[in-house]
C-alpha cells in the first residue's frame, strides 16, 4: 500500500485561524499520544478518521499541549488537553518506544477506564495503555508476539499474538501498517462500513 504523508500539517495541533464553517458536530475520535509515539501507527489512524469525518474528526490528546516528539523524531502538538477535549466517540491508541511510560500515567488510565465501552482500535504497545486502564481483562486481545508474555499479565481471556482480534468493541492489531485495521474497525461503528471502506481504498488497501 502507500503510506500516508507524515507531514507536520497531518499530525499537528496547530489550528489555522477563524473560519467560515460552522463548528465541527460529527463523532471524534480520541487519540492519546506521548513522548516516542509510532508516527506511521499515528499518521495512518489520523488519515483515517479525516478521511471518513472530515478534518476535526481525530484529536490527539494529552495531559499537556507540549510539542512532543515521536519515535522517529518528528515534532508534534497535541489538539487538546484531556479537559478540553470533546466527548469522543471512538478510542485509537498507537504503539511506539514511549508507551511503557505513557500507560503508567493516572490521568490516562482514567480516561481510558471511563471510556472503555467506546469503539477502540489499538495497534502495538498501545495495547498496553488498555492494559495499565485494566480494559484487557476477560478480553481476546491480538497484538505483537513481543509483547505477548506482558499482555499475558492484564488477565486476558486469550493472547493470540501476531494476529489482529476482534472482541466486541476492541480490535487489536500487531505494530506497524496493521493500524490501518484498528482504525478501520472505529471508522466502521463511526461512519459506516462503506465511508471506512472508500478511506482504506483511498489509502491503495481494501484494508485486509
Amino acid at each position: 500500500m502507500t503510506e500516508p504523508s507524515l507531514s507536520e500539517p497531518l499530525l499537528s495541533g496547530s489550528s489555522s485561524g477563524p473560519s467560515d464553517h460552522p463548528p465541527y458536530e460529527g463523532p471524534v475520535v480520541a487519540i492519546p499520544v506521548y513522548a516516542g509515539i509510532s508516527e506511521l501507527e499515528l499518521g495512518l489512524m489520523v488519515t483515517v478518521c479525516r478521511l471518513c469525518g472530515g478534518p476535526e474528526a481525530a484529536r490527539t490528546v494529552n495531559r499537556s499541549r507540549a510539542s512532543i516528539v515521536t519515535a522517529g523524531g518528528l515534532v508534534m502538538t497535541p489538539h487538546v488537553l484531556y479537559a478540553a477535549l470533546p466527548e469522543p466517540a471512538g478510542l485509537l491508541l498507537c504503539g511506539g518506544t514511549g508507551a511503557a511510560k505513557a500507560a503508567r500515567d493516572p490521568l490516562l488510565k482514567g480516561f481510558l477506564a471511563t471510556h472503555a465501552a467506546l469503539p477502540t482500535g489499538a495497534s502495538g504497545s498501545g495495547l498496553l495503555l488498555l492494559g495499565e486502564a485494566g480494559a484487557l481483562q476477560g478480553r481476546v486481545v491480538g497484538g505483537p508476539e513481543s509483547l505477548a508474555d506482558t499482555l499475558w499479565g492484564y488477565s486476558p481471556a486469550e493472547v493470540l499474538a501476531g494476529t489482529a482480534q476482534l472482541d466486541h468493541n476492541l480490535l487489536s492489531t500487531p505494530a506497524g501498517l496493521p493500524a490501518l485495521q484498528a482504525a478501520l474497525h472505529v471508522a466502521s461503528a463511526l461512519w459506516g462500513e462503506d465511508a471506512a471502506q472508500d478511506a482504506a481504498h483511498r489509502l491503495g488497501s481494501a484494508g485486509d
